[in-house]
């Protein structure tokens, strides 16, 4: 397996903020009146009383608690949020994709998306602050969520088409296409899947054994394939902040490493052409990055450790 170091190495190249992104949490959550705190502070435990899901390991598609940034907050909170959503990025290229060149999608702009805060960051308690808009879940939480990348399931898309230069997440299509290209006959007919993987919740079920295996395995990749599947960790994690990057890698090689890791391409019927696929997928032990092409992008990312 090649070294984790040398799969984040792209997500270091942009400066962020100089402040961690916990400490404009911890610094936000000050600024916060009691009337703020009653409409977008829950408690860590929210909606897992029964058994459910918690609340702060849900994606959303819209303002998390249903109240927009520019509906509760003042222009410095505002300011601070910004400041802490590009110190979760690797830089001002990473923001101005996962903005969708500052369009946010339907969203409209900055002020459509919202927060919630679960927890409380104020001192050494667990906290997650969640950041979501329309095709579009964020989080920090100061690793208050164990063997979990990113703080939970994360969500991103785009409503153009995946296969059009117009999606600003094109470039993870083509080149997870290339790696597809580079498959021999063989490879790629066991690398094709007919049918759907899910979307949404249903597609961020990690399993820590996958019973049958889907799709072509990496451990079963010459090393000019391995390369180019390597190459599609890096851009991948590349968006986000080295340090839940290498989190991401260290829990694969907790997992069992990249050896484990297989690609598959989902077609709904098997009379489309190889290069219109709908979704693609990336999958091991603990490991989903379930990517969705057409209609328009769908990105559902769970990567978890072993219990």
């Amino acid at each position: 397996m090649v070294g984790g170091a040398s799969l984040l190495a792209a997500s270091a190249e942009k400066p962020r903020a100089a402040k961690p992104a916990e400490m404009l949490v911890r610094e936000f959550f000050a600024t916060l009146t009691a009337e703020q705190k009653a409409a977008m502070v829950l408690p860590w435990a929210h909606g897992a009383e029964k058994g459910g899901i918690p609340t702060r390991l849900k994606t959303h598609n819209a303002a998390p608690l249903g109240k927009k940034l520019g509906e509760q907050f003042t222009k410095p909170q505002q300011d601070l949020i910004r400041t802490t959503f590009k110190a979760i990025l690797s830089g001002e290229d990473a923001y101005e994709r996962i903005s969708r060149k500052g369009t946010w999608d339907s969203s409209g702009a900055f002020e459509g998306n919202g927060v919630a805060i679960f927890g409380d960051p104020s001192g050494k308690d667990s906290f997650s602050w969640v950041f979501a808009g329309h095709h579009l879940t964020l989080r920090c939480d100061g690793n208050s969520q164990p063997n979990t990348a990113f703080g939970g399931p994360m969500y991103y898309g785009h409503s153009a088409n995946g296969h059009s230069e117009a999606n600003v997440y094109n470039y993870q299509t083509t080149q997870v296409m290339s790696v597809f290209e580079m498959l021999n006959a063989k490879q790629q007919k066991q690398a094709v899947v007919v049918g759907d993987p899910g979307d949404g919740a249903a597609a961020l079920k990690p399993k820590l054994v996958q019973q049958p295996p889907v799709g072509v395995g990496y451990a079963e990749l010459d090393a000019s394939q391995q390369a180019l599947v390597t190459g599609v960790m890096r851009t991948l994690i590349s968006p986000f902040r080295k340090e839940d990057g290498d989190e991401v890698m260290q829990l694969i090689k907790t997992n069992g490493g990249m050896e484990k890791v297989r690609l598959a391409f989902y077609k709904e019927n098997a009379e489309k052409g190889n290069d219109r696929w709908d979704y693609w997928r990336l999958e091991g032990p603990g490991f989903v990055w379930n990517y969705r092409v057409l209609p328009h992008v769908h990105c559902f990312v769970n990567v978890v450790g072993q219990a």
